[in-house]
């Protein structure tokens, strides 16, 4: 069931404001992931999940505000925007789908992925520090 656009248009705009594209369609995702060939490409699953997204979600924007960024970043809105989820769930594949869950490829090849178990129950700062240490480990600042 979708929660009403009023309800999540805040939690869009908690990564839109950092940057981070809304990938609503599966068209969306395919060029997000077309580009995703070169570079840095960030893809989180965002979702309305208040124990886990409700951290995931400043966690990002910490990290993102460091100066070793992605090259691109992008979210699909699990259970709202359901096709592009879906779609944006087989790149993750082999691993199971989670909401929320941030994910990092590298030349198109999945190098990082925090499901919500590894978010559920940890402070945003912590994640935002893991994080920033995934960046500094996979990007460089030219990216």
């Amino acid at each position: 069931m979708q929660h009403s656009e009023l309800m999540v248009t805040p939690m869009r705009r908690d990564l839109s404001r950092h940057g981070v594209l809304e990938l609503r369609t599966v068209a969306d995702v395919d060029e997000f992931m077309d580009q995703a060939g070169s570079g840095t490409a960030l893809l989180i699953v965002n979702s309305v999940c208040g124990c886990s997204a409700g951290s995931m979600r400043p966690a990002v924007g910490l990290a993102l505000s460091s100066s070793v960024r992605p090259t691109r970043a992008a979210s699909v809105f699990a259970g709202q925007d359901v096709e592009a989820t879906a779609r944006a769930r087989e790149f993750l594949a082999p691993h199971p789908p989670s909401s929320p869950a941030v994910a990092l490829f590298r030349d198109g090849e999945l190098v990082f992925l925090m499901p919500r178990n590894e978010i559920q129950g940890r402070a945003p700062e912590a994640l935002a520090a893991r994080l920033a240490d995934m960046l500094r480990t996979h990007c460089s600042p030219d990216d």
